[in-house]
């Protein structure tokens, strides 16, 4: 039986990545310009700030958390506080990074974006319902613990939310642009082979988690909506926000991991367009909360 979502912080401008990590929950406040940790009550810490939008959230086998620098296109380490240059990805061609996942070795899966032609709305196919097919030069970059980095999946459109399966041999990536999320065989070396579909949307994914049945649960900002689906595309549950409220990103944490953290947000494509800009991020009227709910199915494997 699921329960209700219900909001345990809000005040927030757009949250996004959460990860659940030693007994609490972590999230980038990308308009923010802010790392964060909420505990059940709704206390939350700010672990750290930044002069760049913050997305996906990693961490190394010692403990310490790795941070996506969008804009500048680093991954920066959280020490005492401080973002402090952890790789540097602007050797490789691309406008802006986005979400990552870390696996258990300390291997980062990087999603590297470049910019879109058109509107917003042409770009990803918002008023069209259904798959989307057209070129891409969107990757994924693979950064090893010892710094060495390369470009393992491309032609993605738009890579964003990104999962690995709790055996470790697959990786999950949220196409934003092609709305599907795409899987790939994780080899020994941490290159990814064998691109193939996991599960046409129909809509524009965004961040993602997996649990123990081999579902995802896929959140769609435009319509609102966190979903859980099979792969092949079976929807077994939907979760629906109220009108205007975008879906941004989710993971599966707390007790036994039954419990599913949805960061949500008022917000508008305008506002994802004019946040290109650092000094509109402090302008922007989004609002952004987080909200909770249990589950029956726990998470599995990362993030």
């Amino acid at each position: 039986m699921f329960s209700k979502p219900q909001v345990i912080l809000d005040g927030l401008r757009f949250p996004e990545c959460p990860r659940w990590r030693d007994g609490q929950l972590w999230l980038s406040d990308m308009y923010g310009h802010r790392v964060l940790t909420v505990d059940d009550a709704g206390h939350s810490k700010t672990v750290a700030e930044f002069d760049d939008k913050p997305s996906g959230i990693g961490f190394l086998p010692d403990g310490s958390a790795v941070v996506v620098s969008m804009r500048k296109r680093l991954l920066v380490r959280l020490a005492n506080g401080k973002p402090e240059t952890y790789c540097d990805l602007n050797q490789i061609p691309g406008d802006h990074l986005n979400d990552l996942v870390m696996d258990a070795s300390g291997r980062a899966y990087v999603g590297n974006r470049f910019p879109f032609k058109g509107s917003f709305r042409e770009a990803y196919s918002i008023d069209c319902v259904g798959p989307v097919e057209t070129s891409s030069q969107e990757n994924l970059v693979l950064v090893r613990p010892d710094g060495t980095i390369r470009i393992v999946a491309d032609n993605l459109m738009a890579p964003n939310g990104v999962g690995i399966t709790a055996d470790g041999k697959t990786l999950i990536v949220a196409e934003t642009r092609g709305k599907r999320l795409t899987q790939f065989t994780i080899d020994e070396d941490g290159g990814l082979s064998n691109p193939r579909l996991f599960a046409n949307l129909g809509q524009n994914p965004d961040g993602i988690c997996l649990d123990e049945e081999g579902a995802v649960w896929a959140s769609l900002p435009f319509i609102g909506e966190f979903v859980r689906v099979l792969e092949g595309g079976e929807v077994t549950h939907r979760v629906k926000l109220p009108q205007g409220k975008w879906a941004i990103a989710c993971v599966l944490g707390g007790r036994n991991r039954k419990t599913l953290y949805m960061l949500t947000s008022y917000a508008s494509i305008e506002d994802i367009v004019a946040c290109h800009d650092f000094e509109a991020d402090l302008h922007s009227v989004s609002k952004g909360f987080v909200e909770m709910m249990e589950v029956d199915v726990p998470g599995a494997g990362f993030p």
